[in-house]
């Protein structure tokens, strides 16, 4: 097993669009590896290569006990929306919100070798094809709450013991004092 780190919220990467494939070789298919690897250890519904740092338009998933992977996606979705579904991220360890998507969606790309691909989903499964495809282009699932929804959210990060805001140091004073004025 290759299990890569996770990126976290905050990442640059996270938010950099990421290149098509146009390579379909062995290092395409380790990096297939690598990211069924990492999702299903951490464990999750889906993982894009820019999670684990890499540019390309690439995601893995598992929903529904159905496994695999999608290059150079692209999306047709319906108009009909799940507007209290809830959804978390790798990227955003432990946290959920309700975010709007489609309830139906339709993938087409190719797999690891180049062949065409066309999958199909509904609710959670077309969640995640909407989900991993943001992510190659970018996008985060807080860029789709409502305002109200993602000012909720962005505290939830701040407090995540996770956020990269590192703990107050609390120093003992020296003095005889301990620091109080006399």
């Amino acid at each position: 097993m290759a299990i890569q780190s996770i990126r976290l919220f905050g990442d640059p990467v996270l938010r950099t669009p990421a290149a098509p494939v146009v390579d379909f070789d062995k290092e395409l298919r380790k990096l297939v590896k690598d990211l069924t690897d990492t999702m299903m250890d951490a464990p999750g519904a889906g993982l894009a290569a820019p999670q684990i740092g890499v540019g390309l338009r690439v995601f893995t998933y598992y929903v529904d006990d159905r496994l695999g992977h999608l290059i150079n996606p692209d999306l047709d979705l319906s108009s009909e929306l799940d507007e209290e579904g809830e959804e978390g991220c790798l990227s955003f360890p432990g946290l959920s919100f309700p975010t709007p998507r489609a309830i139906r969606a339709v993938a087409k790309g190719f797999d690891m070798h180049g062949e065409p691909v066309t999958l199909e989903g509904t609710d959670l499964m077309a969640r995640c094809f909407q989900h991993e495809t943001d992510h190659l282009d970018g996008i985060l699932f807080i860029d789709r709450m409502d305002p109200k929804q993602r000012k909720l959210a962005m505290k939830a990060v701040r407090e995540a013991e996770w956020s990269g805001l590192s703990a107050p140091v609390i120093k003992v004073s020296p003095h005889a004092t301990g620091g109080k004025a006399l």
